[in-house]
């Protein structure tokens, strides 16, 4: 059966880390299998679900050096398992992974591959007109609405300021935002009073979900030296900040997103993040996976890899609005029976309210 959505309500789907090159050394489709579960279920195991758009956090490949070609039509190979949903309906914003060199144009392999503005189609397969939500801005930062809902996407770069970056490094954990990144957001934020405001980015902020504090994306070990864990430890890379959105504008610890929220409570109803990949039940840091700060719901929706990092169990968040409600649901999804069953796992769903009703465009589907 074909799944479709309830009446008046709009399903969006949140996935990322994926790392699709990481798994598939292991036999594993992390991205294409994901697909499949959302479209067609699986024998056994959970059922199809309904989604109208999907949010990508980022994280698509899993280099720990710089992304190739190879991955990147690998990438596009999954992304055509898809059977009932157009490509152009995932929107995707670029990981630390997706990251290009310091000397290179940034974000060369994930704007040749994933391409949010439908600048490579030859490549991508992305073709802007198609788009179910037309998008406005660059491939840094990008808006898109569906009724009320405004949805601002921002993506990670790398830091200026750092000597040593992806390639060399072999990595680098922390969040990154431009200050013109950070001036729009505000921007929108404030000339769109009416919306119901969802920020994306590859990170989330400061000691909001799990293992989002200073130094927790690591441990120590025996002799009291720092070491992996949920992120690689790169001395160089601003270990400090490896499990949120450190730098913004180059200062390190910046904090501007979190000063902003604190001083404006509700200004946002939603961040959606990924990157630190964790069984949903990890409560580390005395954080859950979707915790409510600053009147802000903040989503850790990481990640769909089953083997990249030591810490990884494969799942998604589905987000649904309802028309006239100002109230949102929040599930999550197994795509793996190693951990729990395969499906929805309704232990940890939420019901989270915004700051205004919804309100959908009269055809509110793709």
């Amino acid at each position: 059966m074909t799944p479709t959505s309830p009446e008046r309500a709009f399903h969006v789907w949140a996935f990322g880390d994926a790392h699709v090159g990481t798994d598939l050394k292991r036999g594993r489709e992390s991205l294409a299998e994901a697909l499949r579960d959302s479209e067609s279920g699986r024998a056994g195991g959970g059922l199809a679900f309904a989604w109208d758009i999907a949010i990508d956090v980022g994280d698509m490949t899993g280099a720990q050096g710089l992304p190739q070609d190879d991955e990147g039509r690998e990438v596009v190979r999954q992304l055509a398992a898809l059977r009932l949903h157009r490509r152009e309906a995932i929107y995707s914003v670029c990981g630390n992974h997706d990251r290009n060199g310091l000397q290179e144009p940034p974000a060369l392999w994930w704007r040749k591959w994933i391409d949010p503005l439908g600048e490579n189609t030859a490549f991508s397969g992305v073709e802007a007109r198609r788009r179910p939500y037309p998008v406005e801005g660059t491939w840094e930062r990008y808006s898109f609405r569906v009724g009320n809902l405004l949805f601002l996407m921002m993506s990670d770069i790398n830091e200026p300021t750092q000597k040593v970056g992806r390639g060399p490094l072999g990595g680098n954990p922390a969040g990154v935002v431009s200050g013109e990144t950070f001036r729009w957001w505000k921007k929108q934020v404030e000339s769109n009073p009416d919306c119901v405001k969802i920020s994306v980015h590859h990170y989330v902020l400061k000691d909001t979900t799990v293992a989002s504090g200073e130094w927790e994306g690591l441990k120590k070990d025996a002799q009291g030296n720092w070491r992996s864990h949920y992120h690689g430890y790169k001395p160089e890379g601003a270990p400090k900040g490896a499990s949120y959105l450190y730098f913004v504008d180059s200062v390190p610890d910046a904090q501007a997103f979190e000063k902003y929220l604190a001083e404006h409570p509700g200004a946002v109803d939603v961040w959606i993040g990924g990157h630190t990949h964790a069984h949903p039940d990890d409560r580390f840091g005395g954080k859950s996976h979707v915790e409510t700060k600053w009147g802000v719901h903040f989503i850790n929706a990481a990640g769909l890899t089953r083997y990249h990092g030591i810490t990884s169990v494969p799942q998604s968040r589905r987000l649904t609005f309802a028309q006239g409600s100002d109230l949102l649901r929040v599930q999550c999804y197994m795509h793996s029976a190693e951990f729990l069953p395969h499906g929805w796992y309704d232990r940890d769903e939420r019901t989270l309210k915004l700051t205004r009703p919804v309100r959908l465009p009269d055809a509110a589907r793709p």
